[in-house]
């Protein structure tokens, strides 16, 4: 197979959204679900498209080192567990160091306490975090800042609450801004409306000059795509940002499905 976008070359950016969903015990997971069978697909995946971003969720230590192997050597992380102490899953955003420079990072929880690790408020039962990152891309200049999420799949207050605090940051950061995440919500939904009003922020997939598949919906379950499906895996851009192309990969790796969610690529071009 070749790379979803094909190449991706001088000043443009090929950024990507994943949600590689977390090994579970045996025992509570189906064949399609079992993270041995998915393991080496995943990582084939990821070697061939090898973005300059990876914005990804559900991401345990193991997992995160085997993503790491298939990216190369020249890919480092930022972002650490939900937990206290930087434990459990989380929101990691890998990058290329050679192709991008890290200015800043910084990781909050999405509660009433957004400095304190771990901490939870808002109806979510588990903690929930975005992860900053600002990066200089070394060929342009162009700075911008990446914000990744996992929104609650149970408390739709929880997830209107994480939606306000994602817009506060891409205020706060003052520069051109990709937002990533696993929303849990799809395109008409009161998240997606609030993360969008006032054109702060725009659907990278609406405004894309290409759409190289497709619109799937990105959450399968390990089913086959749904065209028109609910796409609750987003990118979003600041209104300068410029996208080239986009697209949703549904296709398996000897049919092994690397997740139960489709991975979102796009081709973005940051103002100098």
């Amino acid at each position: 197979m070749t790379p979803l976008l094909g190449d991706v070359g001088g000043g443009l950016l090929h950024l990507a959204t994943f949600n590689v969903r977390r090994p579970l015990p045996h025992f509570l997971s189906l064949p399609a679900d079992s993270w041995d069978r998915r393991r080496q697909a995943m990582m084939r995946m990821l070697a061939r498209e090898a973005p300059a971003v990876l914005a990804t969720q559900e991401v345990l230590p193991s997992p995160a080192r085997d993503i790491l192997q298939s990216l190369g050597t020249s890919y480092t992380r930022i972002g650490v567990g939900r937990g206290r102490g930087g434990r459990g899953e989380g929101c990691p955003i890998f990058f290329d160091t050679a192709r991008l420079e890290l200015v800043a990072t910084r990781q909050l929880a999405l509660s009433d306490t957004p400095e304190l690790p771990g901490s939870r408020s808002w109806g979510n039962l588990l903690p929930r975090i975005m992860v900053v990152g600002v990066f200089r891309h070394r060929t342009t200049g162009a700075r911008f800042a990446v914000i990744n999420t996992h929104l609650d799949p149970f408390s739709a207050r929880s997830r209107l609450r994480g939606a306000d605090a994602v817009r506060d940051e891409v205020r706060r950061l003052g520069f051109p801004a990709v937002v990533t995440g696993d929303l849990n919500a799809g395109v008409d939904s009161a998240t997606q409306r609030a993360l969008l009003k006032d054109d702060l922020l725009t659907d990278a997939w609406a405004t894309a000059d290409e759409r190289v598949t497709p619109e799937f919906g990105t959450y399968t379950g390990y089913r086959d795509p749904i065209r028109g499906g609910a796409r609750i895996d987003v990118i979003l851009t600041s209104p300068g940002i410029a996208v080239e192309r986009i697209g949703i990969d549904a296709r398996r790796e000897d049919g092994i499905a690397p997740s139960d969610h489709l991975a979102i690529h796009a081709a973005i071009e940051v103002p100098r």
